[in-house]
């Protein structure tokens, strides 16, 4: 027969290890309620996140876009500020380069009494015939002029000058001279005062040692050979070639034009006459480069 005492333990045991089971069932229960509740917050979180995270996806997409769009525009805008500061330097140059100095005259434009270069100075006596004289060319032309007397020289040429910048008066002295001697004659060698392209100070007439003024007999020189086939690299083209319609041929007779303009006249077998103003015009931007 078992115990009263044993079936009291047993009993006390029994109860007490209902009652941790019903503390810890408890428990249990809470803590799944709590897990539950923070799962559902945690989630709640999340999704907000991922909201916003999209939200915030959508709005940077936009102001890559807007920014895009505004590089575009700063872009297209330095591109404008570009154009325009090269067209005030262009006009700029415009402004303070004489339009006149590749105009066509010989009976075609008209230069005024008034009308000097903007400046002028001495070619070097050296090259000057006969010895002694004084002669003046356009400044800004004058260093390719000086460029292209040395390298003749050291070519073994006596390339020489015998007429540059005449003035207006001097012009109408010379063709009074030759009206005189020659009459109406005087005509087909002579330009009017006001028509000479030597009043640009940009017009050359070149010689030699023993031909020492405008001639024909300059043609058949080493030196008017040299002149043809080099003169262009240094912006001098020939006014008035063979068959010409204003005066007979000089072949001693050279204006400065530029190295773009008198390249490009070469280049295409063309003389300063045979094409539009409109087209010459276009080099004067560029007649000093």
């Amino acid at each position: 027969m078992v115990p009263v005492l044993a079936i009291i333990i047993f009993l006390a045991g029994l109860g007490y290890g209902g009652y941790r089971y019903y503390r810890l069932n408890r428990l249990l229960h809470k803590t799944e309620a709590e897990l539950e509740a923070t799962t559902t917050e945690l989630t709640g979180r999340v999704q907000a996140l991922e909201a916003a995270l999209t939200e915030t996806a959508a709005q940077k997409t936009e102001l890559d876009s807007a920014l895009a769009a505004e590089q575009g525009k700063a872009a297209t805008l330095g591109e404008e500020v570009v154009k325009i500061t090269d067209k005030v330097q262009t006009l700029e140059k415009l402004t303070q380069t004489d339009p006149e100095l590749l105009k066509k005259y010989s009976r075609v434009y008209f230069l005024s009494e008034h009308y000097t270069p903007e400046a002028l100075s001495s070619i070097d006596t050296e090259y000057i015939v006969p010895v002694g004289r004084a002669l003046q060319f356009h400044t800004k032309a004058l260093p390719f002029l000086a460029d292209l007397l040395d390298d003749a020289a050291d070519d073994g040429l006596a390339l020489r000058i015998a007429s540059a910048y005449r003035s207006f008066q001097e012009q109408k002295t010379l063709k009074s001279t030759y009206t005189v001697t020659y009459g109406t004659g005087a005509n087909k060698f002579s330009a009017d005062q006001g028509y000479s392209e030597h009043q640009l100070g940009t017009t050359v007439d070149f010689a030699t040692k023993t031909i020492q003024w405008a001639s024909a007999k300059f043609e058949p020189t080493p030196e008017y050979k040299w002149l043809t086939e080099n003169a262009y690299k240094y912006g001098f083209v020939l006014s008035y070639p063979k068959n010409n319609t204003y005066y007979k041929f000089e072949p001693w007779h050279w204006r400065f034009v530029g190295i773009d303009l008198a390249r490009d006249l070469h280049q295409d077998n063309k003389h300063l006459y045979d094409i539009d103003q409109r087209e010459i015009d276009k080099y004067l931007l560029t007649i000093f480069d």
